[in-house]
């Protein structure tokens, strides 16, 4: 078992390697100078060429490579070229307004997307026709337009909630309860699409979960025994159809992650997403290798925990482990 960890850990650090040396070469083969952005239209060749020695672009870029991937190797993710503050200090204030978005959406994804499975599995026919239409579509909808739908819909057409940020302009006068209530008021669009984007896979995979171990003789031979439906669906059905959910629901993870850039960049919300965006438009080179390296960690976290987790649901994998 340590052995296969360590092969699982190998690998994933390769993976990490390839993504952020592929993110430097973009990064660098991408139009546009950060000395440029920093120094403003303006500044004569002169100046320019002092900024890109004072941002250590000067130096080939196999030598930038190396000394980034030492100093990220020690921790140090260096420091934004737009406000000259700690990537990593920048990071940490994002982060939290991104994990409470991701983990919300994560959980009420799979929540609905098990549920309606269920419904599927159990009824058939056209309410099987009707959530399939509708969870196809889901799936295979753009996050940023499903994000524009809505804010068109409930901030513009109802008004009913508000469209970008996190919190209203007066929320440091409000007291602890209307401040609350504020927040989740603007928390709730871009919740609301990040769990539809994700109900419709979960949803999709799920079904066929279910169908899998449908016509499996155990099943059958619980059918007979006369057990009850809620029973059957709890103990026998759902239970070992759990194994790929799970599976899928680690690889998820890094997906929402990614899914929640686009998402944070349309609703002006405070993470990560919204960080990186604006890092990419000012060619701010620390910024985004330091989001590249932690999305590409979620990747590797999110495939040993969906191993970890099909191991705990079904006992053949971890004793085949």
């Amino acid at each position: 078992m340590l052995a296969q960890l360590a092969r699982r850990l190998a690998t994933g650090g390769l993976v990490v390697l390839g993504v952020v040396t592929l993110t430097f070469l973009l990064l660098h083969l991408a139009p546009g100078d950060p000395a440029v952005h920093l120094s403003g239209p303006a500044a004569t060749a002169e100046q320019l060429a002092a900024t890109r020695v004072a941002l250590g672009l000067d130096q080939p870029w196999p030598v930038q490579f190396v000394e980034w991937l030492g100093r990220a190797a020690r921790g140090d993710w260096g420091r934004s070229i737009a406000t000259g503050r700690p990537v990593a200090e920048i990071l940490a204030e994002a982060w939290p307004a991104t994990a409470l978005l991701v983990l919300l959406s994560l959980g009420g994804s799979y929540l609905f997307g098990i549920l309606l499975g269920l419904v599927q599995v159990r009824r058939g026919g056209r309410v099987d026709t009707a959530l399939t239409l509708g969870s196809v579509t889901l799936f295979a909808m753009p996050g940023y337009w499903l994000g524009l739908i809505l804010v068109w819909i409930a901030a513009y057409h109802l008004r009913v909630l508000p469209a970008f940020g996190a919190a209203g302009l007066d929320a440091e006068f409000l007291g602890t309860g209307a401040a609350f209530v504020d927040r989740l008021r603007h928390l709730a669009l871009p919740l609301i699409t990040l769990t539809l984007i994700g109900v419709g896979g979960a949803a999709r995979f799920v079904r066929g979960a279910l169908l899998d171990v449908q016509g499996e003789p155990f099943l059958l031979a619980a059918e007979a025994r006369g057990l009850r439906d809620r029973t059957l669906i709890r103990r026998h059905l759902l239970r070992n159809a759990l194994g790929p959910v799970v599976t899928l629901l680690g690889l998820s993870l890094p997906a929402l992650f990614s899914g929640a850039v686009f998402v944070e960049g349309i609703f002006a919300w405070p993470g990560v997403g919204r960080v990186l965006i604006t890092a990419v438009q000012g060619r701010d080179y620390p910024v985004v290798m330091a989001g590249a390296t932690v999305s590409a960690l979620l990747v590797v976290a999110g495939n040993l925990l969906a191993d970890l987790l099909r191991g705990w649901v079904d006992p053949r994998v971890r004793h085949a482990g």
